[in-house]
């Protein structure tokens, strides 16, 4: 959503709904693991903000961290 703040005219109303379209994904994992989805999700950013750690997601299998890579959950595209 920052990069919508930097962008000029309709494109940002574009990135915005990019982001939102994105959110979809964590926040449909944290609920069909039983979670609170908008309160594990706003945990979950704060914690990336607040670290700038990247790789921290939902923890559908409740083994107590976010830490991806502690998981053994990889992304395939990295950009």
């Amino acid at each position: 959503a920052r990069a919508a703040d930097d962008a000029v005219g309709t494109d940002q109303y574009a990135i915005r709904a990019f982001a939102d379209a994105l959110d979809d994904i964590p926040m449909a994992l944290a609920e069909n693991s039983g979670l609170s989805p908008i309160a594990h999700l706003s945990q979950v950013k704060a914690a990336q903000l607040a670290t700038g750690a990247s790789h921290l997601g939902v923890d559908c299998l409740q083994v107590g961290t976010n830490d991806m890579k502690h998981q053994h959950v990889f992304e395939i595209l990295i950009g």
